[in-house]
């Protein structure tokens, strides 16, 4: 069927596998899994707050993907505010953590402000009318 409207969903699947490897691979296998996994320690100390801030973050991004039918600068804003208040609360007011919970703890650290050194430029970019989406010619 020549011509057919794609679905929301297909339109996102083609812009995510239009972006660079390096790109999709940092999302699919480090970055969302990294943040999710923080569902593995809800019950830790802070571990609930850990995880509504590491997932609302991502969360936010579905209806932006699903507005622009894709992936664009817009998905950095989402990150702004969750993930900075969660990399200051793991730096100035960590949990007490021991074993895997503290290992887990710098991973997500570490993942989240490489994430945030993307998400800033990308804000501002996208702030400046760089607003085109992935895979979109």
């Amino acid at each position: 069927m020549t011509g057919a409207k794609k679905t929301i969903l297909e339109d996102c699947w083609v812009s995510f596998r239009s972006l660079p490897a390096w790109v999709q691979i940092w999302v699919a296998l480090i970055l969302v899994p990294v943040n999710m996994a923080s569902l593995a320690f809800v019950g830790q100390p802070m571990g609930l707050w850990v995880a509504i801030l590491a997932n609302i973050a991502m969360a936010m991004n579905l209806p932006v993907m699903m507005i622009e039918r894709g992936f664009s600068r817009a998905m950095a804003f989402p990150h702004l505010i969750p993930w900075t208040i969660l990399i200051a609360i793991l730096i100035f007011a960590p949990p007490a953590a021991t074993g895997p919970y503290d290992t887990y703890l710098n991973v997500l650290l570490i993942t989240n402000i490489v994430s945030l050194l993307f998400d800033f430029p990308d804000a501002i970019n996208w702030l400046r009318g760089k607003r085109a989406v992935a895979g979109r010619f």
